[in-house]
């Protein structure tokens, strides 16, 4: 049996990105006409950036959402794959689109997070569980496409006696969508993270900087973001459009 959607008893996936925060101030806005708020749920799985764990207590904080954080280093430590798990493979610079981005890729990751936050769903009373996939990272992860959101919906149908709803409502929008989304909620862009190098500020070299940054140029949203090299950014979207 699936459950319908019901923000108000729901479990949202957040890192501390953009996107997530994005989804977590949407959620908590359908929640509100139902007088409840959903759980945001962060995850440390060993990544390179996990400083964004902090940016999204802060932000949680602030709104007073319910922050559960998971660490899950250990089971996830046997997953060392490419440059967000492995500090001896540099973070790939340039344009997220440029095939280098794959080694970004960690095994497996949305499967493992999202069954954590189905158990957490479940454990809690909670039917629905909505995570920030968005069209822009199709080309590079196969778990946020939306096949794999069917596939996995199908199985937490089969997960509990009464199913788990899984929400991606960004599968099919671009970044700059989701930009345009969080501005008209207010929400605070300058105390999320992105950055996959996950230092003082953000590199503004690195695959998510300049996603990051072309969203807001498309979106028309100034962005709030202190970038270390955002010339880089700059210039490696200018090339890009020029192909």
């Amino acid at each position: 049996m699936e459950k319908k959607l019901d923000p108000a008893k729901s479990v949202v996936l957040v890192s501390g990105g953009l996107d997530s925060i994005t989804l977590l101030y949407y959620m908590r806005k359908l929640a509100f006409i139902k007088d409840g708020a959903p759980i945001a749920l962060s995850i440390h799985y060993g990544q390179r950036h996990f400083r964004e764990i902090a940016s999204a207590a802060k932000i949680c904080h602030s709104i007073g959402i319910e922050h559960v954080v998971i660490d899950a280093t250990g089971a996830m430590e046997c997953f060392m794959g490419g440059s967000q798990m492995d500090l001896s493979v540099p973070v790939p610079e340039g344009h997220y689109a440029d095939d280098s981005m794959s080694l970004t890729v960690v095994p497996n990751r949305n499967m493992i997070l999202l069954s954590m936050a189905i158990g957490l769903a479940i454990s809690r009373g909670r039917g629905t569980v909505a995570y920030a996939a968005h069209a822009g990272d199709h080309p590079i992860y196969p778990d946020c496409r939306p096949e794999f959101v069917n596939a996995l919906q199908e199985a937490a149908n089969l997960a509990w006696y009464d199913g788990v709803h899984l929400y991606a409502p960004f599968i099919r929008d671009s970044k700059a969508d989701i930009v345009t989304y969080g501005a008209g909620m207010g929400v605070p862009f300058q105390d999320t993270w992105s950055c996959y190098q996950g230092k003082d500020i953000h590199c503004g070299r690195c695959g998510t900087c300049i996603e990051r940054i072309e969203a807001f140029q498309i979106a028309g949203v100034e962005d709030p973001t202190q970038y270390q090299d955002k010339e880089f950014a700059l210039d490696t979207i200018r090339r890009s459009a020029d192909v």
